[in-house]
């Protein structure tokens, strides 16, 4: 009737009814061990924001160069997000998370060792590539081991952990950078994502039923297919208007923030407010707990309302609202500026109901791959922002250097969050246009 623990054979569909559900321990011992990775992905994601000059002085790169260095993540992050979605369909999510710890930690040593800007980028791709593994994997397990009326919360709940790695990487993380160097840092980091390895062996399990257990994922979503006819059956989802308006519209509403909070934001304040490192990354700290706080709410108030759209699209307003006036707006002064951040912020939290948004939009047998698919569309905004945001700073750099690194006025920057000003009001425009579920399965 069941299977050994380490097992990947689910107990006959007739006797699913008889077998007990998993206990609540069990469950949020596995969501914690895959959600406590992605809390260290978000880490080493965002940790470039608050050692960028440290980063431009090793590897002798001005604005464009540092913009590339940081996206190199997200170029690979995006790729393998379709990929690690068919995987973690077929594969199931205990195995995707150790190798991806392994790889992750890998990157990590190899990025604090590098003295060649290659090297560092190639480092940071393959610690993106891995990365992508730890988002996917929590909502897959979230489907098998918590009731679907949970899906929204927890997701918001696996955000705002998220998040809390991108806290640790503001002030925290400057203070340790400022004691020990970035590169003991570094070295650091890796050695804990090897933790997470052995945790997901030992711990994790893909569904209840590999426990003699009753699973919470309906059969379509425990099936199985080959990975051939997988692949070719994933083209499905795009047959869905609200797949495409979607993907694009996460990219709008996360892209600003990490953007900002996960690069540019440090020596943008620097310009504009003539705040040191430390209280720049106090800045962006508020920016990301108004976003970690408001995951899990959103995700919350979206099941309570029994609606995914006036809630997704209302926040993409608050929050395009925000950043034109943070951006576009000539003589504000600090405190309106981070007031605007923080809500600016905590509204773009809102991307979290893409993926339940996402999810119900297409046939549940593609639960995996649509997660991979939104995920993308979260990454395309930091993806193309970064490197583009440096490239305009480049453009309107003064000529001006200060301890062998370039300086950038207010106006440069101004110019280049002209960029994620832009993409947040399209945002607004494809949502507009998207079918709302009421939080039902309608394909």
């Amino acid at each position: 009737m069941t299977s050994t623990a380490g097992g990947n054979k689910a107990a006959p569909a007739g006797a699913a009814a008889a077998l007990p559900r998993p206990s609540l321990a069990r469950a949020w011992t596995i969501w914690s061990v895959a959600s406590a990775f992605y809390l260290v992905a978000y880490f080493i994601r965002v940790s470039p924001a608050v050692m960028s000059q440290e980063l431009m002085r090793a590897f002798h790169i001005g604005a464009a160069g540092l913009g590339t260095l940081s996206a190199a993540y997200f170029y690979a992050y995006v790729a393998m997000q379709i990929p690690v979605g068919i995987l973690v369909d077929t594969w199931g999510g205990r195995k995707l998370l150790v190798w991806g710890a392994v790889a992750t930690a890998i990157g990590s040593a190899s990025f604090g060792v590098s003295t060649h800007f290659a090297v560092a980028f190639l480092a940071r791709a393959l610690i993106g590539g891995a990365t992508a593994v730890a988002w996917i994997v929590s909502l897959k397990l979230i489907t098998h081991w918590f009731p679907s009326r949970r899906f929204a919360m927890m997701s918001g709940l696996t955000l705002m952990l998220g998040n809390l790695g991108a806290l640790v990487a503001q002030v925290p993380l400057r203070l340790l950078v400022a004691r020990f160097t970035w590169r003991p840092v570094t070295l650091a980091s890796g050695a804990v994502i090897l933790l997470f390895a052995l945790l997901a062996f030992a711990w994790v399990r893909n569904d209840p039923a590999e426990l003699g257990q009753a699973s919470y994922a309906s059969e379509a979503v425990r099936a199985r297919p080959a990975r051939a006819g997988r692949i070719l059956d994933t083209f499905e989802m795009f047959r869905y208007r609200n797949t495409w308006l979607i993907l694009f519209a996460q990219g709008g509403l996360l892209g600003p923030v990490l953007a900002f909070a996960g690069l540019w934001g440090p020596a943008y304040l620097g310009a504009r407010f003539q705040l040191s490192a430390i209280g720049a990354a106090g800045v962006d700290s508020a920016m990301l707990l108004a976003f970690a706080i408001a995951s899990p709410l959103m995700g919350y108030l979206s099941d309570r309302m029994n609606a995914r759209k006036p809630l997704y699209l209302g926040s993409a307003v608050v929050a395009a609202v925000c950043w034109s006036a943070m951006f576009l707006g000539a003589g504000l002064g600090l405190r309106v500026f981070v007031a605007l951040a923080a809500i600016a912020s905590f509204a773009a939290s809102a991307c979290i109901l893409g993926f339940a948004f996402g999810k119900e939009s297409v046939p549940e047998r593609h639960l995996g791959a649509v997660s991979g698919l939104m995920n993308m569309g979260n990454m395309f905004g930091v993806m193309l922002l970064q490197p583009a945001i440096g490239w305009m700073l480049d453009r309107f750099w003064s000529g001006q250097m200060a301890h062998g690194v370039r300086v950038y006025s207010a106006g440069a920057f101004r110019a280049g969050f002209a960029l994620a000003v832009a993409w947040a009001l399209l945002s607004v425009v494809l949502l507009a246009f998207t079918r709302d579920t009421h939080c039902r399965q309608m394909a």
